[in-house]
């Protein structure tokens, strides 16, 4: 295994730290786990840093410490920094039932059992169990190894339930642990608490922190969900400000992505205005040979505009896109945009569909009613029909009374229904107060 393992880490300067022990150490000879540990530590804290070259060397390093901490005797764990390591080993995408196999041996009573216990029912998805045990403990941890850890672990199992305080735990997590990996997930994590907490001035405070050191982490594409949620939700002049404060640490190809992705989120919202104005800028980044880019630009900017005055305009735009340059759901979109466009385009019409279904009668117009004055022309479908008007209907049927026409539409007929049965209740009443 050492063999193995000093083979590949010598090729990379990232885990030099353990490349150095490997060199001293014997054949027989096991490096410690807590030194292990820090060489994975400093590997993850590279990945989000932007070495994304490391993250196949972090998952070689997890396989090894997982044998390592397996095959260690109960001596090793009377060294407090192995037991750091363990639960650091855990806690970073380590495998869970390696902690059950450590405690489970623990006869000597190295591993406290307030932290393990709660770091099991965590990692089998329990999380809001262990926030008042873990929120007793993790203050004697604070400045411990494993203090940013579990601050994190409490970020994320309050979350749900009391986005505030959160927010704190992931604060004390990343002030304890700058430029890590703990520090990145804290920021991103709290940029979208902030937006549920409604501090929305928090939340950019927080993305732009993390746009200032972690956009090349691997995990960015999350951070630019959770900013364009907070963006869209809080959307004017100041926030646009903000926004542009914060997309000038992205290059040109960043930008417009973020940009399209607002664009989109506000087209479907129902926020014209940012739509546009996203759109507009996506376009603007797009024109140095960002062809994709400008089309889906255009395109959302087409889906703003369907409820607009420039519907026809929209409609032609949406059209003349390939299917083939979008995206099964942007696809959709066009088709659910398509749909709007010619609900607002169509004609109205002049009978509702209960009217229609019902034979025209023949009426001359030259016909009186009600004693013979001429000026009444309607069908009897009118309403300043009176109550006892009657039509002649086609092919010499018995006529027809208007309330009787009226009463074929079951809308109309469940509106007069109600209506006199408010009027009868109305009248009760009256009479009971002797009016």
């Amino acid at each position: 295994m050492l063999k193995r393992l000093r083979a590949i880490l010598a090729t990379s300067v990232l885990a030099a730290p353990l490349a150095i022990g490997l060199a001293h150490a014997g054949e027989t000879e096991e490096l410690a786990p807590f030194k292990m540990v820090r060489s994975l530590q400093y590997v993850q804290d590279s990945v989000v840093l932007g070495d994304h070259s490391a993250i196949e060397m972090q998952r070689f390093m997890l396989g090894e410490i997982d044998k390592r901490l397996r095959a260690a005797e109960e001596t090793t764990f009377r060294d407090p920094r192995n037991v750091d390591a363990a639960l650091v080993y855990v806690m970073s995408g380590g495998n869970p039932e390696t902690l059950d196999y450590l405690t489970d041996r623990d006869v000597e009573g190295n591993f406290d059992a307030r932290v393990t216990d709660a770091l099991r029912q965590y990692l089998r998805g329990k999380g809001p169990l262990i926030v008042e045990n873990l929120s007793k403990a993790a203050p004697e941890y604070k400045n411990s190894r494993v203090g940013p850890y579990l601050f994190l672990i409490l970020g994320n199992a309050t979350s749900q339930q009391d986005p505030v305080a959160a927010m704190k735990f992931y604060d004390w997590a990343r002030l304890t642990a700058p430029g890590t990996i703990i520090e990145e997930a804290a920021l991103r994590r709290s940029v979208s608490l902030a937006a549920r907490a409604g501090d929305p001035g928090r939340g950019f405070r927080y993305a732009l922190t993390y746009a200032r050191r972690y956009l090349t982490s691997p995990y960015a594409s999350q951070f630019a969900d959770v900013f364009v949620d907070l963006a869209v939700a809080n959307f004017d002049g100041a926030v646009e400000q903000k926004v542009s404060e914060i997309l000038a640490f992205m290059d040109e190809a960043r930008q417009r992505e973020v940009y399209l992705r607002v664009a989109r989120r506000a087209a479907i919202g129902g926020n014209q205005t940012l739509a546009r104005l996203a759109s507009s800028r996506a376009e603007e980044l797009a024109r140095d040979g960002g062809g994709q880019s400008q089309l889906l630009a255009s395109f959302y900017e087409g889906l703003a505009a369907v409820p607009s005055e420039d519907v026809f305009t929209a409609a032609q735009t949406l059209a003349a896109i390939p299917d083939e340059k979008l995206s099964p759901r942007d696809r959709a979109l066009r088709e659910a945009a398509r749909a709007i466009a010619e609900e607002v385009v169509r004609l109205p019409q002049d009978e509702s569909p209960a009217q229609a279904s019902m034979p025209i009668p023949e009426v001359d117009i030259g016909a009186t009613s009600d004693g013979g004055e001429t000026g009444e022309t309607g069908s009897g479908m009118s309403p300043f029909a009176k109550a006892g008007d009657t039509v002649p209907a086609p092919d010499d049927e018995p006529p027809v009374s208007a309330e009787t026409a009226a009463a074929s539409d079951p809308a109309l007929d469940g509106f007069m229904a109600n209506g006199r049965s408010k009027i009868k209740e109305i009248d009760a009443l009256l009479a009971e107060e002797g009016l």
